[in-house]
């Protein structure tokens, strides 16, 4: 029988020209594949911390490459969206580009405006981040003004109602002497906090200026100096997160922790070995990867929960080549892969970001990250995505 509106009309996928390396532009058809959604309900044998982005307000009266205005009300949509996945929030991260044009000063209304905003949804797990970048590393710059640099900023969160990150310093490493300077910073505030803390190694392929972190450029020295401090005050530290993109250094560490703290992985080119684990012990989560890939975190998360390996792995697989090009060097860029992903599946009207990182990656380089964003299930509207490459390409001058 024959249908009252006429016959079924197959839609195609939407096809667009795409710039490859080569110089040349070459057309690229979508593969149609229907997007990763995740089933409902918590995460339980994992935590799974997204590192999560700002959203800047592109019509704000500000000089964007120096100044910072957000869209408040875009930016705490987004963490609604993670945690309605399952996942937690890490706030106030390098994600959000502390150090790369997000101050203190802006970071503090955004940790407020979060830790109140989690309080109105059941469920919600958010930590955030407290470190020094308030503080210009400098010849006059004391150990003394790096403590109470780490004091403000930790007691601001908790004055909130937060729990605390506590990152990486670029004025420690400025002025440290060597390890011994790290023992007594961290160990001071360590002393202080009202709750376990995550402690944040943020290698230097993210951030330069902090080469030699825990007094030494030999990361052997390094590791050594960190698992002293973990040792040493374990029942103050929730878990440490690792980010220098070594899973064999990230394994071994695990190893060598106290049973009560928590590996948390900071390595977007080998999450799903990490997170799985070895049968003996696993990594927890927190990655900026998976602000990009938060439907598919969410449902291979899941997955493992049922014990189904195998469903696990084939969610992330595809995401792990996505993950390796946003964080290709230079990978402290990689927020812009980040911004630009919330931008083509709708989570926010426009792709400009504070101190106007937009420009920090290739146009060929955000259109490998469409193309194999596609090919992972990670375009929750194929059509509108393909729009807004097309007008992102507009302003490339590819019509």
């Amino acid at each position: 029988m024959r249908r009252p509106w006429g016959k079924l009309v197959k839609v195609m996928p939407a096809s667009l020209k795409l710039p490859r390396r080569d110089g040349l532009l070459a057309p690229y058809t979508l593969t149609g594949r229907a997007p990763i959604t995740a089933p409902p309900g918590p995460i339980r044998s994992r935590i799974g911390m997204a590192a999560v982005h700002v959203v800047a307000d592109p019509l704000a009266t500000i000089n964007p490459t120096l100044e910072v205005a957000l869209d408040w009300d875009a930016t705490l949509r987004y963490r609604h969206h993670i945690w309605s996945l399952g996942l937690a929030v890490a706030e106030a991260m390098d994600t959000s580009q502390r150090g790369m044009g997000f101050d203190w000063r802006a970071a503090k209304e955004l940790i407020r405006r979060t830790v109140a905003e989690a309080k109105t949804v059941r469920g919600a797990v958010l930590a955030s981040g407290a470190g020094t970048d308030h503080l210009e590393p400098g010849p006059h710059v004391t150990i003394a003004d790096v403590e109470a640099a780490y004091e403000e900023q930790c007691a601001w969160i908790e004055g909130c109602g937060g729990r605390i990150i506590l990152m990486a310093s670029r004025a420690l490493v400025a002025c440290a002497k060597g390890p011994g300077d790290y023992f007594k910073v961290y160990g001071r505030i360590l002393a202080q906090v009202r709750e376990p803390v995550i402690i944040h190694w943020l290698g230097d392929m993210f951030d330069p200026s902090l080469e030699g972190y825990w007094g030494s450029r030999d990361l052997d020295q390094a590791t050594e100096t960190l698992l002293t401090i973990v040792q040493e005050h374990a029942a103050r530290i929730d878990g440490v997160k690792i980010s220098l993109l070594d899973q064999a250094r990230e394994v071994a560490m695990r190893k060598r922790f106290p049973a009560n703290v928590r590996m948390y992985t900071g390595d977007d080119f080998d999450y799903p070995t990490t997170i799985r684990g070895d049968g003996d012990r696993h990594s927890d989560a927190l990655l900026g990867i998976f602000d990009v890939i938060a439907p598919a975190a969410s449902a291979a998360l899941k997955a493992l929960d049922g014990g189904d390996l195998a469903r696990y792995a084939d969610i992330l697989a595809p995401t792990l080549t996505l993950s390796r090009l946003i964080f290709r060097a230079p990978t402290r860029f990689y927020k812009t892969g980040v911004v630009f992903a919330a931008y083509l599946n709708g989570h926010q009207s426009h792709f400009r970001m504070v101190g106007g990182q937009e420009s920090a990656r290739s146009m060929v380089h955000l259109s490998e990250q469409f193309v194999l964003m596609d090919r992972a299930g990670l375009l929750r509207d194929p059509d509108l995505a393909a729009t807004r490459m097309r007008r992102v390409l507009a302003v490339a001058g590819v019509e």
